[in-house]
């Protein structure tokens, strides 16, 4: 069993969902309990719906567990700032073309979020800029082409 990077913020998330759907656990018993109580369960539309609702909790409890079970949890706030982008990295870049700044954490695949500046580290740009220092120029694929970036700030938070 490999293990799969992840940010003390990612794991802190996953454990509030499984917490959020242990919590809905009973409930969701319960509506069992009442639409049984309401007959025949061939034609029961509540009853089948309340126990979709449950196999669809169950499988992400299970995923869930296991993401958590396999994680590698990485605080890079307690390490010294080396300038080296690593795995949960906040890195500020400059397109040496156009002089436009971008600023990303590199952060497991599970909480890549592109909108929020999160970005995967499997991605070409994480996987370009990761070994990487401080002020040094990377040159990374992306779908438009080839693009020039110059590494302003990595910060370690």
């Amino acid at each position: 069993m490999e293990k799969v990077p992840m940010t003390s913020r990612g794991a802190q998330l996953l454990r509030d969902e499984l917490r959020r759907l242990l919590k809905l656990r009973p409930k969701i018993s319960e509506a069992i309990a009442e639409a049984r109580d309401l007959g025949d369960l061939k034609e029961n539309a509540e009853y089948h719906a309340a126990r979709e609702e449950q196999a669809i909790c169950e499988a992400q409890i299970r995923d869930i567990e296991y993401k958590l079970s396999v994680a590698q949890i990485i605080d890079v706030s307690k390490m010294k700032n080396t300038g080296k982008v690593i795995f949960g990295t906040t890195v500020t870049l400059i397109d040496i073309d156009t002089n436009e700044e971008k600023t990303y954490q590199i952060v497991g695949d599970d909480e890549a979020d592109i909108k929020s500046g999160r970005i995967s580290v499997s991605s070409p740009i994480a996987r370009g800029l990761i070994g990487k220092m401080e002020g040094g120029e990377v040159v990374i694929s992306t779908p438009g082409g080839d693009k020039d970036f110059e590494i302003n700030k990595v910060l370690y938070c």
